[in-house]
């Protein structure tokens, strides 16, 4: 799935954000994509955002990647059975970084 770097910009999710007024429900974002004659893939990786409601379009971003694992698991759990929340993975280190240390995950 593309993500709006370097790929087939008709594979690409981000066009469908540009339309968006924030805060935005999960259906809202939905809807804007399937208004804006998006694939079928991108509709079902939106539908797969893990928070109802997003205030911004980094937001949405930064859960890109969740919501494409999800797709492709089908939701499952992880392979040790346990169903984690992966939200907030990476950010608490990159926004949380004591001075002096890298900020980059």
């Amino acid at each position: 799935m593309a993500f709006g770097f370097a790929e087939n910009p008709a594979l690409s999710i981000t066009p469908h954000l540009d339309s968006v007024d924030y805060p935005a429900t999960r259906e809202q974002l939905v809807s804007a994509a399937a208004d804006n004659g998006a694939y079928m893939d991108i509709i079902n990786v939106l539908k797969s955002l893990p928070r109802e409601e997003y205030q911004s379009r980094e937001e949405v971003m930064r859960d890109l990647a969740e919501a494409a694992r999800r797709f492709a698991t089908g939701g499952l759990r992880d392979d040790d059975g346990v169903d984690r929340d992966r939200r907030n993975i990476g950010r608490d280190l990159v926004e949380g970084a004591p001075d002096g240390n890298s900020r980059h995950p």
